[in-house]
């Protein structure tokens, strides 16, 4: 397919390679999880269902990506060690932390009814995720101590708090009589006030869980005879250790010593503020603009599988729309999106401070988001339809620092909407009259746009006169709607490289530089579409 010549934009995407022989952890942790939880009346100070949901999410994550050999997860958090020699998306820090928050993210709300069966499922969950970046198995054995210790101390408390509230305290009273107090102390208050022993609570409270495949033997077939055929297998498996950071637990798994090394014999407390250098994080630079695009992950497959219309299922589409909808409402400070076939670019403000420009809490958080509204959504737009695998998409967080060159990048996607759509409408109606996808593939190669729509033509297709969410995609941005006078966020299409799209909409940057002054350079050299 020819190229446009705004492809020079992607020259701005910074490589983000977490360098061999660094260890890849991704840390994923719930986005306003405490009012999540409260909306869904979770049970305090711990709720076992939630806990064997997330659970249940990491096991299919083990499942999905054969790279990711361990988890270990407590409370609304998770992570996941990649073995050590991985090539996981070229270890790509931004692909790798958005793949894996989104598949998690998909599959929550896919198996929420598994586990509440009598709760609707009444706000998106959504994540963040991170990369750790672990020097030695000696860093990766530290941060496994400190996150388990968090669980222990993180679970004593609430289980103190929680006890005291409900025995008649108001939570700021209970706060109170906590403050300072340590591991003894808060033993002592549980046996004597309530007569609770707290290493007799359930291992998944005090000690976390942790997924790991371990290897079993699955029967395949059954000979003749009626005896069985078994082939050795990895299965994905949770399990409870009191210390998963010793050398004995993780002997115990040979796939842990084979994927990544053996651990040291003991570790002595490293403090948090050091194994937090290990963060592989970048912070996206001040006043420019930032574009987080929003990927779909082998969504030819997807589509396969849910038998999507082709060259364009208008249905799809709109349940793409319907999701960028979600974002601008709940995320302010994107001002703007473009999505086509199975991606969304959604542009932030200036000056925007979202999670103090920090690039993986960001795109984490978009990316989760939208992938938890794609699964709750999808009963609107497929009805009779159940997804075989969750649905899933990867991210990253582009900065621009021209509204010259963020008009570039608007101006590529939507000549790449126009590529390949006449592309795939010539493909598909080839195939569909008796080639085969190579034929078709050959008849088209080298062709122009011109020659595109002479073959179109001989189908009885005006290219034209397709229709424009096919042709030029969809913008979403708020506006005002005039009889009410109240704003609202719509879904238009229309050629966002002419200004006479800005014109039309003059408010959907801010005052001080609209969209119409960064796209007028275009005013005397329009590119066509068509």
């Amino acid at each position: 397919m020819a190229n446009s010549r705004y492809e020079y934009v992607k020259c701005f995407e910074v490589e983000d390679e977490v360098m061999y022989p660094n260890i890849i952890v991704v840390q994923i942790d719930g986005r306003d999880f405490d009012c999540f939880s409260e909306k869904h009346g979770f049970e305090k100070p711990n709720d076992d269902k939630a806990l064997n949901l997330m659970n249940a999410c990491a096991i299919k994550v083990l499942e999905n990506f054969s790279d990711v050999i361990f988890a270990y997860g407590f409370n609304d958090e998770y992570s996941f060690v990649l073995k050590k020699e991985t090539t996981f998306y070229q270890r790509r820090a931004s692909k790798i932390l958005s793949i894996i928050v989104s598949f998690f993210s998909s599959t929550y709300v896919t198996k929420w009814k598994e586990f509440f069966s009598q709760k609707e499922l009444s706000v998106p969950p959504s994540f963040h995720s991170r990369v750790i970046s672990c020097a030695s198995m000696e860093v990766l054995q530290a941060y496994l101590l400190w996150r388990q210790t968090e669980c222990h101390i993180s679970n004593q408390y609430n289980t103190c708090l929680w006890k005291l509230v409900f025995s008649g305290k108001s939570e700021k009273e209970a706060k109170e009589i906590l403050k300072g107090t340590q591991k003894q102390e808060q033993n002592e208050l549980l046996f004597q006030q309530f007569g609770i022993n707290y290493k007799d609570l359930p291992q998944i409270f005090r000690q976390g869980s942790c997924a790991i495949k371990i290897k079993v033997d699955d029967i395949v077939k059954y000979r003749e005879d009626g005896t069985p055929v078994k082939r050795p297998r990895k299965k994905a498996v949770i399990v409870h250790s009191e210390n998963v950071a010793t050398k004995r637990f993780w002997n115990n798994y040979t796939c842990l010593t084979e994927g990544l090394g053996s651990l040291a014999e003991g570790i002595n407390k490293i403090k948090p503020e050091y194994l937090r250098s290990f963060q592989f994080e970048s912070r996206l630079m001040l006043s420019t603009w930032i574009v987080v695009r929003v990927d779909g992950c082998h969504f030819h497959r997807f589509c396969e599988d849910n038998g999507f219309q082709k060259p364009n299922d208008e249905q799809a589409l709109k349940l793409m729309n319907s999701c960028a909808v979600s974002l601008l409402e709940m995320f302010k400070d994107i001002v703007f999106a473009y999505g086509v076939s199975d991606e969304y670019s959604f542009v932030l403000k200036k000056d925007s401070l979202l999670y103090q420009r920090w690039s993986s809490e960001i795109v984490s958080a978009v990316v989760s988001l939208f992938s938890s509204m794609y699964v709750m959504k999808w009963k609107e737009f497929f009805p009779d339809k159940e997804f075989k695998e969750p649905p899933y998409f990867d991210g990253r967080s582009v900065c621009y620092p021209s509204s010259e060159i963020l008009r570039d990048y608007l101006a590529w996607r939507q000549v790449d909407c126009h590529i390949n759509n006449q592309y795939n409408t010539c493909f598909w109606l080839l195939v569909k009259s008796g080639k085969t996808r190579t034929e078709a593939q050959s008849s088209l190669k080298g062709t122009q746009t011109q020659e595109k729509n002479e073959l179109l033509a001989k189908f009885g297709i005006d290219y034209n006169a397709l229709p424009i969410i096919f042709r030029m995609g969809s913008s979403v941005f708020w506006d005002r709607d005039e009889p009410t006078r109240n704003d609202r966020v719509v879904v238009e299409h229309g050629n966002i490289i002419e200004t006479t799209f800005w014109k039309e909409h003059p408010r959907i940057l801010d005052e001080e530089e609209s969209l119409l002054t960064i796209l007028r350079p275009h005013s005397n050299k329009m590119l066509r579409l068509s």
